[in-house]
């Protein structure tokens, strides 16, 4: 089923001129720029399941990029994590409700996993390492909401909280999804029209589609992955109005479960390091297509 804030583990976005250069300078960073670190010494990410450091792909060149290629330079854009690694250890504080803007829900939940084990909270700070040291060599300020830094959470609404304060120009939320074999691919979840409570989407429905839209055709070229064949109708996209994340965020945001964690073909590819480094480089494109207009 698509993702749940309730989910249980077993079930699952002028000038010409600047523009133009700012395109070229894009194109050839995300070409080659899969470095292990941010500008910032930020520590290698974590090695995946084979042992290949999480920041490996397929591009070569390292090194701080020129001025002339960091098209992203001023650009804020916050990390979401799904699941924070520790919530199993704390369920009596994830299954405390919060406040979703039209009702109350659990703060959060575990996160689903592999049939073998492989976590989803594992898989999402994989993808996000990768996502950040991608966007920051385009010279974009990258913001966690967790980075298993603390013990638990933080809630979903303490999560849009995060993206509303920093004023990020993209939020997006990273996810594998927990449904039932022979459900396969990717989509992209999109937040509803809501008004009521403390939740209203109205100014963000239009750019979080756009943002949604770019990150659903980058990540389907850079993959390679269909989009999902149970969710969307075929289109990869989906749109929400339960997720508090999503209600209560001020800037465009939107949620991507990158594959179906529960079928053994997608879970193959979700446990590859190699196609996590495409899945955050798919991600990547999308994000910075979508900040460049």
């Amino acid at each position: 089923m698509p993702y749940d804030e309730n989910q249980h583990p077993t079930r699952g976005h002028r000038a010409r001129a600047g523009v133009l250069l700012a395109g070229a300078a894009l194109a050839a960073c995300l070409a080659g720029c899969t470095g292990t670190s941010g500008p910032d010494g930020t520590p290698e990410p974590p090695s995946g399941p084979s042992g290949a450091p999480a920041g490996t792909g397929s591009g070569s060149p390292s090194g701080a990029p020129s001025a002339s290629g960091r098209p992203l330079a001023g650009k804020t854009v916050v990390v979401d994590p799904g699941h924070n690694p520790g919530n199993f250890r704390h369920t009596r504080e994830i299954n405390k409700l919060v406040d979703i803007g039209t009702n109350r829900k659990e703060c959060d939940t575990t996160g689903t996993s592999t049939n073998d084990g492989y976590t989803e909270a594992e898989f999402t700070l994989d993808v996000s390492h990768r996502l950040r040291t991608l966007l920051e060599k385009q010279g974009a300020t990258v913001r966690f909401t967790q980075d298993d830094d603390r013990p638990y959470g933080p809630c979903v609404d303490e999560r849009a909280r995060f993206g509303n304060k920093a004023g990020a120009d993209a939020v997006v939320s990273v996810h594998a999804d927990g449904s039932a074999t022979g459900n396969r691919g990717f989509h992209v979840i999109l937040p509803a029209l809501v008004k009521g409570g403390t939740a209203d989407t109205t100014k963000i429905v239009g750019p979080s589609r756009d943002l949604g839209k770019h990150v659903a055709a980058a990540f389907t070229r850079v993959t390679g992955s269909a989009p999902s064949n149970y969710v969307g109708k075929d289109t990869g996209l989906d749109v929400r109005e339960d997720l508090g994340g999503l209600n209560l965020s001020t800037v465009p945001k939107v949620f991507i479960e990158c594959g179906n964690m529960r079928d053994a073909k997608d879970a193959t590819q979700l446990k590859n390091p190699q196609w996590r480094q495409k899945a955050a480089q798919g991600l990547a494109e999308g994000i910075s297509t979508y900040l460049l207009g």
